[in-house]
């Protein structure tokens, strides 16, 4: 898709996330696409429909990138954020990751399903909302009047050095195969594709629900569809006879452009990219109290308001919209505290349940299958403890905590504390 200016070129590409997003949000809420809630499904009931779903989500993205980057649509190489950099920061992955599925099923939902069920009427959602926007953005950027964020203060230090500088890139064919690594990952994707693919067709509860299809296939197309976009839209200069893709033309700025008006504040966030809500949450509090500068306008903050808007139509279309608030001050309390591990797990992870498990995943990247372990090993772990302090009030928490290891098959069943009930 060529444009005659970066002007042309930005705002059609806005408007195309924004429609994508749109769509992403009302079908998120119409399906009940939801996370938290597979995880909740499989560790409370046994059900692994929803889980499916999203691995159908899953199977499609990385399909779609394996397709496209041999046809030289995308470049996956060069993202925002970095997924296959050959920095692997597996330490950040992994606590990030499971921070954020503490997090989130302390705070009822991922960052996606904050932004639906803000849509939806919750209340509860705005205040997780606000508190994870916070946290996010000044995890990645200073203080006023200081160059510490939160991210340098709290865990810089100690964790970025556990970091392992590869010779490669950390995709899983460079990794396996440096010399061909597009070839090794049509491979071992295509491994994975079909591994996967296998287990979801198994699932007959998953096979008769056409919603939880629905909701994958949709989800999954939106993430190509994203990466797609943010590749493909690029400005033509006839005259130059040069065409370049948004990020190029911001790196060549003075060169091309006869002033700096309608320059984006950063090149990065003008990178392939698909959807991630964690960062863009925080971004959209820097846009806000800005003042709406459109220097600071990104592809993320565009598919935030996008998913709550498509929610909040939806919600209309269907008569669900209603106002949710706390139930009580304990209510009130573990909301908070799941945004708060959010906040600090998403960026720590470089993703949330969409940006790591699906966007991320469909690279290939080894720090996003970590990321995507520690999430679901997070909130399994969380649901296993609420359920028997739930059933055992007075029990110490080492008994709680060691009995739903056991529960979720991690230590030998001799070593079981409290019984099930």
């Amino acid at each position: 898709m060529l444009f005659e200016s970066f002007a042309d070129a930005q705002s059609t590409l806005f408007l195309a996330i924004f429609m994508v997003a749109f769509v992403l949000g009302a079908v998120v809420n119409k399906t009940n696409f939801c996370t938290m809630g597979a995880v909740s499904d499989m560790v409370n009931m046994g059900d692994y429909s929803r889980f499916r779903s999203w691995l159908l989500a899953i199977v499609i993205a990385i399909s779609g990138v394996l397709i496209m980057e041999s046809m030289g649509l995308i470049n996956a190489d060069t993202t925002f954020p970095p997924y296959r950099t050959s920095q692997l920061v597996w330490a950040e992955n992994i606590l990030g990751g499971f921070l954020f599925g503490i997090g989130m099923t302390l705070a009822s939902g991922c960052g996606n399903k904050t932004l639906v069920r803000i849509g939806a009427g919750n209340i509860k959602s705005i205040f997780v909302f606000l508190i994870i926007a916070i946290i996010a953005y000044f995890m990645t950027t200073p203080f006023p009047g200081s160059d510490q964020t939160l991210f340098s203060i709290l865990f810089y230090d100690w964790i970025r050095p556990l970091a392992v500088s590869l010779q490669t890139q950390q995709d899983l064919g460079s990794l396996i195969n440096a010399d061909n690594p597009l070839g090794t990952r049509q491979i071992v994707g295509g491994f994975i594709v079909i591994l996967l693919l296998t287990y979801i067709l198994r699932g007959k509860g998953f096979r008769c629900n056409t919603e939880h299809w629905l909701a994958g296939i949709v989800v999954g197309c939106a993430v190509l569809a994203a990466w797609y976009l943010t590749s493909a839209v690029m400005v033509d200069l006839v005259d130059e006879g040069e065409q370049y893709t948004l990020l190029q033309y911001y790196e060549n700025w003075d060169m091309v452009s006869e002033s700096e008006e309608g320059k984006p504040a950063l090149g990065a966030s003008l990178s392939a990219q698909s959807f991630t809500f964690i960062n863009p949450i925080g971004q959209t509090l820097g846009y806000t109290v800005s003042g709406f500068q459109m220097a600071l306008l990104t592809i993320g903050i565009i598919s935030v308001f996008g998913v709550i808007l498509g929610s909040f139509f939806w919600a209309l279309v269907s008569k669900s919209f209603r106002i949710e608030w706390f139930f009580n001050v304990k209510d009130f309390i573990t909301h908070m505290i799941g945004a708060i591990l959010m906040g600090f797990g998403g960026v720590l992870a470089m993703g949330c349940t969409i940006g790591q498990g699906i966007t991320g995943f469909s690279t290939l990247a080894l720090g996003s299958i970590l990321a995507f372990v520690a999430i679901i090993f997070g909130s399994a772990l969380t649901m296993k403890i609420q359920y028997y302090q739930m059933l055992y009030e007075e029990a110490s928490f080492f008994a709680v905590f060691v009995t739903a290891l056991v529960e979720l098959r991690l230590l030998p069943a001799g070593m079981r504390k409290l019984e099930a009930l």
